[in-house]
């Protein structure tokens, strides 16, 4: 078996007054799309930069890569690529030179014109970062951050303020980097997000990992009370039920259904009932 990417016991981090992270316990295997869920203030950041080495723990285990990040030195940084929500920069300077600028700080870089190609920026190549559209400039972060070769990746918020459509390319982006084996963590605030990039998501809430699984039975959608409705001669129904097949079958026996429609709990219900109201 593959050694986990990041293996996490324990983690805790306290501040003066204030215990931000509660013995969290994560593993996130090599290769695996792994998205960190909750409100502002749970923990997230602070638990995503002690995996990236800016913030040193209180106390636990923390092992990425096969290294401690608090103590790791410049090969291991040479070996992982951080997206930041929000990057200040040298706006002057084009993309390319941006880029190149970059790519020097590597032992082995990517080849920044086929890195430019590979985010869809090749026609904005000469264009100065300063003129740059929101979704032009998140392309760019993606690129500083895989320029070298990271095998593990760490987004942060990727697509805040995003438009429908640059949000679609930018997943079609991560999920291309996956195929070629990159292993991303991924923090979001859309669950739409998550349930499109996700292996596996888990759900921090007051520190501590509430929920922790596949977008598809995390918090056991799958087995919690469907919501069945339906029309007949005497209007509109609904009932909630653990077995819609079987209530279904007895319900239309002898007689027609129509507008008949079976609805599982959906990830943002599983999400919202998780945080209790922290959001």
């Amino acid at each position: 078996m593959k050694t986990p990417a990041v293996r996490v016991r324990g983690l805790r981090k306290e501040y003066p007054g204030q215990v931000a992270v509660h013995e969290v316990d994560l593993e996130i295997q090599s290769g695996e799309v792994f998205a960190l869920l909750g409100p502002n203030g749970a923990g997230k950041t602070t638990t995503v930069e002690i995996l990236e080495g800016q913030r040193k723990r209180t106390a636990g285990h923390a092992e990425v890569l096969g290294e401690d990040p608090g103590t790791a030195g410049r090969a291991w940084r040479a070996r992982i690529g951080v997206v930041l929500q929000t990057v200040n920069d040298a706006a002057q300077l084009t993309v390319a030179e941006s880029v190149r600028h970059f790519a020097r700080a590597y032992p082995n870089p990517r080849d920044p014109d086929e890195v430019v190609e590979q985010v869809g920026l090749a026609e904005k190549a000469g264009a100065r970062i300063r003129s740059l559209s929101g979704g032009q400039r998140r392309r760019l972060d993606v690129a500083l951050g895989i320029i070298g070769r990271p095998e593990l990746l760490f987004l942060d918020e990727p697509t805040t303020g995003f438009d429908p459509e640059a949000r679609r390319q930018f997943w079609q982006l991560v999920s291309g980097l996956a195929r070629e084996g990159t292993t991303i963590l991924l923090t979001t605030h859309y669950l739409d997000e998550a349930e499109a990039l996700a292996d596996r998501v888990a759900v921090l809430a007051r520190g501590r990992i509430v929920a922790e699984g596949t977008p598809a039975d995390l918090g056991d959608r799958t087995r919690g009370e469907a919501m069945v409705r339906w029309r007949d001669d005497d209007g509109l129904h609904e009932e909630r039920t653990q077995f819609p097949t079987k209530f279904i079958t007895q319900l239309a026996e002898g007689r027609e259904l129509a507008e008949l429609t079976v609805t599982r709990p959906s990830l943002e219900d599983v999400y919202l009932s998780l945080i209790g109201g922290q959001e």
